[in-house]
């Protein structure tokens, strides 16, 4: 799913100029991945914002939960930025609001889908494991 949302403010933000590494922590699986950003490939995907956490996660399949379709109506790509905040835009309004529907806050928590890394220094980012989408677990 792709889009943007036109009842939020757009996010301020700078693509990188040059390559940077994400390690991803997924601690529902124990699993950590560290990918290599290549700024000549963003976007990866069609989900978030271009160069944002979903769009880089997406694009090295690794699977990050986004029900909204990564156009910031939705808590369930919540991510907590343990390393390399600094060079991350600055959150909106819009994403705090849906920030604050997100299980396990931290003052580190970003909307992996609005959050997009310049490229001046490496980041880790943890996927937390309590991020579910019912639809998908709920027999039918």
């Amino acid at each position: 799913m792709a889009g943007s949302n036109p009842y939020i403010t757009q996010a301020r933000t700078k693509l990188p100029t040059h390559p940077y590494k994400i390690l991803f922590r997924l601690l529902e699986s124990g699993e950590t991945r560290e990918v290599e950003v290549d700024p000549a490939h963003i976007p990866y995907q069609r989900s978030g914002l271009p160069g944002s956490i979903l769009d880089i996660a997406l694009g090295h399949d690794i699977d990050m939960e986004h029900t909204c379709g990564g156009v910031c109506a939705c808590s369930t790509c919540h991510s907590i930025i343990r390393q390399g905040m600094a060079a991350c835009n600055e959150a909106t309004e819009d994403e705090e609001d849906q920030l604050e529907q997100a299980p396990g806050l931290t003052i580190q928590s970003r909307l992996s889908c609005q959050c997009v890394p310049d490229g001046t220094m490496d980041l880790v980012v943890e996927i937390p494991a309590w991020n579910r989408n019912a639809v998908k677990e709920t027999p039918h």
